[in-house]
């Protein structure tokens, strides 16, 4: 029962803090500086680590699929299988994934550390809202950046298995048949549909971490826990919205 309270208290205020930070949208663009600083944050130094996981990824695919299909003959459709996997999948699901590892555990730390340390009663005291200064910045910077790794992401991961199936010799796709077959099959709407994904991923990760960071209590113990617990519920959320999201796309 506890956990069951527990659960609707995060939401409940998670909503809270995303119907308050909604309602500074129109200070936003007297904070361009805080949102480039925290587009920087998310895409640039992000996009790294999404590059380099997107390319095995990729030749992963690329690997498992050419060793499969041979069997059957139908190897020349590796490039649609890597095409399709990583627009509509693979690619937001990584890239959230990421983002909820990397840039929403600094969120959550560096929230939940202002407020243990009082930093956040401060801005409160000078009329500072911190819906405003600390969380509508970041919403508006990942929903800019999000698109921008998944769609980098399905790149370099096409690019990666176009790069395994033409090297590998049991494979021996040549580019040409392996981008012909990935053109025919993945539609513009296939790649649509997984940024749609990454965009509520990342802003729902984004929402989750700085709601946790700015409810901690207690002493700097906290800040772990709070730490684990946004990414751990980011992980679970990437997850549940990717079902129904799917469902509904399909």
């Amino acid at each position: 029962m506890k956990q069951i309270n527990a659960v609707l208290e995060g939401f409940g205020s998670t909503v809270l803090l995303l119907v308050r930070a909604l309602s500074y949208v129109g200070t936003l663009p007297r904070q361009w500086h805080r949102f480039i600083e925290h587009c920087y944050l998310i895409g640039y130094t992000t996009l790294p680590i999404v590059a380099i996981l997107s390319f095995f990824i990729g030749s992963v695919l690329a690997l498992q699929a050419g060793y499969s299909m041979e069997n059957f003959g139908a190897k020349q459709f590796i490039g649609t299988l890597v095409g399709l996997s990583m627009a509509r999948e693979l690619g937001p699901v990584m890239v959230a994934i990421l983002l909820a590892g990397r840039v929403g555990s600094a969120i959550t730390a560096e929230l939940a550390s202002m407020k243990v340390y009082q930093e956040v009663d401060a801005l409160e005291t000078m009329n500072i809202p911190p819906a405003r200064m600390l969380v509508l910045p970041r919403l508006a910077a990942v929903l800019v950046m999000m698109p921008v790794l998944a769609i980098i992401g399905d790149l370099v991961g096409w690019y990666g298995g176009a790069l395994i199936s033409n090297y590998t010799h049991t494979i021996a796709i040549g580019p040409e048949a392996y981008f012909s077959a990935l053109r025919r099959f993945t539609k513009f709407t296939d790649v649509m549909n997984g940024l749609m994904k990454a965009e509520l991923f990342g802003f729902g990760i984004v929402l989750v971490c700085c709601s946790i960071g700015l409810n901690t209590r207690g002493g700097p113990r906290e800040i772990g826990a709070s730490v684990t617990r946004a990414v751990v519920t980011s992980l679970i959320l990437i997850l549940v919205l990717d079902y129904f999201v799917t469902k509904i796309l399909t």
